[in-house]
């Protein structure tokens, strides 16, 4: 694929999401890298532009160096419920003439500038004005959905939808990047007629990929890749006391995975009873590892509890919030590793940790099962979950595996 040309990424979520910010920066790397190997003056190739929920939460991590380093542009959306008069203007606007494009247009508007401000540094062709439907540069632009498993959620299906339309109406070839999607929503004719309109489908899992051919995308279109989270590189970290190295094990939990659980407390009950089954049975010690802190999902708030509960052993830690290398850094010295968001999980796995993923979604199970075959034991779907031991048992049978 030519990189040799504008690139746009959308619809990344912020970096206090690390499993987001996981995906920006190795997507970034490795757009650049690959630039590298074509050839590409990277004086004169236009500086890929990263649309973001929030660039200033980005700037406080590891995207913070690349756009340092010259590797991206970071520019946030615009958030038309912060602003009470555009949000009234645009409603009314969209009311009376269904031009549902309206709320996007607003949306990546500064996300768009940055672009063509980007262009006109490499002097690529400015088109005449922001709203044409199509661009004239000297090549095709190229916008790539970094969501990940956005289309898992049905209520952000909508807005994925209109945001694809907006970048295909401005010439833009579209790519959707490392996703997962559950087999069953692809009965949506409207979700099977846009994913139709993607040049290309990065699966990451093939449960996604199967689900994909069934449902009519084109072979030609697919392809079946890891996340690219699994490339992130791994920080070198001080430990702190009571993380014994190869001798700690690692644990994520998260209020969303909480959220899904079907018999209320029982997710929090399994972790409390696993974490005094090791302090217990073994002489390993615990770190508790959050993975997103955003203020309406913050693992730290379950982690916490648990910090309190078993703080006085001294064999717990709390590891504080950091960029997703380093986060990757603490979970590559664990000797075990159980972890509910996802990113945490491949985290482990890409630094070859036995791991338990508590999962809730198609991503979870998909990635098991490419790497072992069968996500049966590494899985444990928490709606699933029923008996206050069951994160004991499916520890047991890993260790036995490993």
């Amino acid at each position: 694929m030519d990189l040799n040309r504008p690139i746009i990424l959308y619809f990344h979520a912020g970096s206090a999401n690390h499993g987001c910010e996981a995906i920006a920066n190795s997507t970034l790397k490795l757009i650049y890298k690959k630039r590298l190997e074509q050839g590409c003056d990277m004086s004169t190739t236009p500086v890929p532009v990263v649309i973001s929920n929030n660039a200033d939460e980005d700037r406080k991590y590891s995207l913070g160096n690349l756009e340092k380093q010259g590797m991206c542009i970071l520019v946030s959306d615009r958030h038309i419920d912060q602003d009470f008069f555009s949000h009234i203007l645009y409603y009314g606007w969209r009311k009376i003439t269904k031009d549902k494009q309206s709320f996007m247009r607003y949306r990546f508007r500064d996300g768009y500038r940055a672009y063509v401000k980007e262009h006109n540094r490499c002097d690529v062709q400015e088109p005449d004005k922001e709203e044409d439907e199509s661009l004239a540069v000297n090549h095709t632009p190229l916008a790539i959905s970094i969501g990940g498993d956005n289309y898992c959620y049905p209520e952000m299906v909508s807005d994925l939808i209109l945001s694809h339309e907006y970048f295909r109406k401005r010439g833009f070839e579209t790519i959707l990047w490392g996703c997962s999607i559950e087999p069953d929503s692809l009965k949506d004719e409207n979700l099977r007629k846009d994913l139709m309109a993607y040049s290309r489908i990065y699966a990451r899992e093939s449960i996604t990929y199967k689900g994909l051919l069934d449902a009519g995308i084109p072979e030609e279109k697919l392809e079946l890749r890891k996340d690219p989270a699994f490339e992130l590189e791994t920080s070198k970290v001080s430990l702190p006391k009571y993380f014994l190295p190869g001798k700690t094990v690692g644990i994520n939990l998260s209020p969303m995975v909480q959220n899904k659980e079907k018999t209320e407390g029982i997710t929090l009950e399994n972790y409390k009873n696993f974490i005094k089954y090791i302090l217990e049975e073994t002489d390993q010690n615990i770190a508790l590892i959050p993975h997103v802190v955003w203020n309406n999902s913050d693992d730290r708030r379950p982690l916490e509890e648990l910090y309190l509960e078993f703080k006085d052993t001294k064999r717990v830690v709390m590891i504080n919030d950091a960029p997703a290398q380093e986060l990757k850094g603490f979970i590559s010295k664990c000797s075990f590793f159980v972890g509910a968001r996802t990113h945490s999980t491949i985290a482990a796995y890409s630094s070859n940790v036995p791991t338990l993923v508590i999962g809730y979604s198609v991503k979870s199970r998909g990635i098991a099962t490419d790497l072992f075959g069968d996500y049966t034991h590494y899985v444990l779907p928490v709606q699933e979950i029923s008996e206050p031991d069951e994160m004991i048992r499916a520890y047991k049978w890993i260790i036995e595996k490993s």
